[in-house]
């Protein structure tokens, strides 16, 4: 079984900064891609930034210059490195992995539990 695990939510003022982590753990051979999205209170989900394993990234117009997605395949892990915190930028945070190459089979979609960042006005 593969598990995403993050950490690194919390309260931050506007202006701050703060890094989110997520760890893919289990049988793994490789990841396509890792990412973020984001879901504010009465909003759909959206994606914040993905990073595939070429190194191709993708941001949302919203966090561009902000935020800063990378990873450390040793350690399948992703992080998300926010800065100038708005409180715009209130969600819960998951993180996501498509294309998991395990010893069982490829794996598409998984998502962590999600981890709470609060920017207060």
């Amino acid at each position: 079984q593969v598990q995403l695990v993050e950490s690194g939510g919390g309260l931050v003022q506007p202006g701050g900064s703060l890094r989110l982590s997520c760890a893919a753990s289990g049988s793994i051979f490789s990841i396509n891609v890792m990412g973020w999205y984001r879901q504010a209170p009465g909003k759909q989900r959206e994606v914040v930034a993905a990073m595939h394993s070429g190194g191709s990234i993708n941001y949302a117009d919203s966090v561009k210059g902000r935020f800063t997605v990378f990873r450390d395949d040793a350690k399948n892990t992703v992080y998300l490195q926010m800065s100038s915190l708005k409180p715009e930028d209130t969600a819960v945070y998951y993180c996501y992995a498509d294309g998991i190459q395990t010893p069982f089979g490829y794996l598409r979609d998984y998502w962590g539990q999600g981890t709470q960042v609060t920017v207060p006005s």
